[in-house]
């Protein structure tokens, strides 16, 4: 594969250059030298080369529940959104709260991932909140710790987790959700609503949990991470506790950046948690990207089966997939609206995210013809979800190759 006058990302700045794919390296030139043959190869001009994404939030399902998803189906949409590394949350059967159960896990990478695939390790037994997990046996082969779907309840035991996970220099990584703020309905506009079907989580449930956390974290002095934040209050305290120099970064997601709850429907693919807020959170995110309180962006790519997430917005599954859709949005919805910068989406896609994890692994490449509109299918999505929100959507962004290890991933079979 040839591109010609490409948009490469390359000493922390986009230049001009050619590229030419082939026996499983890309190789760059500064001027037009690289010979072509229209007649063996397939040319493309004007396409964006980035460094291979990376997604710290991701559920791949396996162990325990392949039906939804598995390391091998997983890594296949993943290398499809142009990642080539992942971190995969714990909540699995059995749950990785020992290194015998991360063993399993471990395995399955080993055997099926086409990229980086970092496990994280539960910070409680079962993921229940109520006992530390085996955190010294595991720590060596996850990437961090997290209960990830549920909020550790007790302020005591997060204390103690914060405390072990410093001790071993692992990070705190936190699914904020205060369960006794959940409600039987849904917050629409600041109005309880019921008749939206979707469970009740306040805006308060998520940040009354992070300010408590970001006060251990500055106690402690632990690393601390939090999950897909969705509320304005989130961005605030998160952005005055880094002004006091609290060891803190976070993640939002693309659903939380271009939708809020007035596009919510009556159907499963919208349901995912934390929900979409209100118009005033999505502002407030926009303004944590640019100003830099957001460090990066993660999809929480959560599979579901087709039956599970059929059942309507009230009785469905919680989660939607998102790595075959990630860059297509944030470009289409951010970039090409002049909202947000390329380079800005470089940082949160793939230097921010391995900076912070301390991923140090190959990051490759990844080439986006960015000039090819389409609408949204998910019927050819690698992923054995199909259940997202931006079904139907128009958007810009055909990956057209992703390289990790001198490999290619994924590579598009359309014609130029």
């Amino acid at each position: 594969m040839i591109f010609r006058n490409a948009t490469v990302w390359k000493q922390n700045r986009f230049m001009k250059q050619d590229a030419i794919f082939e026996n499983g390296m890309l190789h760059f030139s500064d001027s037009h030298t690289i010979p072509v043959s229209a007649d063996t190869m397939p040319v493309f001009s004007n396409c964006l080369i980035f460094p291979g994404f990376c997604d710290v939030h991701v559920h791949f399902r396996e162990p325990g529940f392949c039906y939804k998803e598995t390391v091998a189906s997983g890594t296949q949409a993943a290398a499809r959104g142009g990642y080539t590394a992942v971190c995969t949350m714990p909540n699995l059967n059995p749950v990785p709260d020992s290194r015998e159960h991360l063993q399993v896990q471990l395995d399955a990478i080993k055997r099926d991932a086409l990229i980086a695939t970092y496990p994280y390790g539960s910070l409680t037994v079962g993921e229940r909140g109520e006992e530390p997990s085996e955190l010294d046996g595991m720590s060596e082969d996850v990437i961090a710790f997290s209960d990830d779907g549920r909020g550790v309840q007790s302020e005591d035991m997060m204390r103690t987790l914060m405390q072990r996970a410093k001790a071993l220099g692992k990070m705190v990584v936190a699914h904020c959700e205060d369960n006794s703020l959940l409600r039987g309905g849904y917050i629409h506009n600041g109005v309880y609503a019921k008749e939206h079907g979707h469970k009740g989580i306040c805006s308060e449930s998520e940040w009354g949990q992070i300010k408590r956390d970001l006060r251990l974290a500055e106690e402690i002095g632990c690393a601390y991470h939090v999950c897909h934040i969705s509320t304005k209050e989130s961005v605030a305290l998160i952005r005055e506790a880094k002004a006091r120099g609290v060891n803190v970064t976070c993640e939002t997601a693309p659903h939380y950046l271009v939708m809020s709850d007035r596009d919510l429907c009556e159907e499963g693919r919208f349901k995912m948690n934390p929900p979409l807020r209100d118009e005033s959170d999505r502002q407030a995110l926009i303004e944590g990207i640019l100003d830099g309180t957001i460090d990066m962006i993660a999809t929480d790519h959560a599979p579901h089966s087709v039956e599970e997430k059929s059942r309507g917005l009230e009785n469905s599954a919680f989660g939607i997939v998102g790595l075959e859709t990630a860059f297509p949005i944030l470009y289409t919805e951010l970039c090409k609206t002049g909202i947000l910068s390329m380079e800005r989406l470089v940082e949160l896609m793939s230097i921010n995210p391995r900076r912070r994890f301390g991923i140090t692994s190959d990051a490759g490449w990844t080439v986006w013809d960015v000039e090819r509109e389409y609408l949204i299918d998910p019927n050819e999505f690698a992923s054995m979800g199909r259940s997202t929100p931006f079904t139907g959507r128009r958007v810009c962004g055909t990956n057209l190759l992703t390289v990790y290890n001198g490999q290619a991933v994924y590579r598009n079979e359309i014609e130029n």
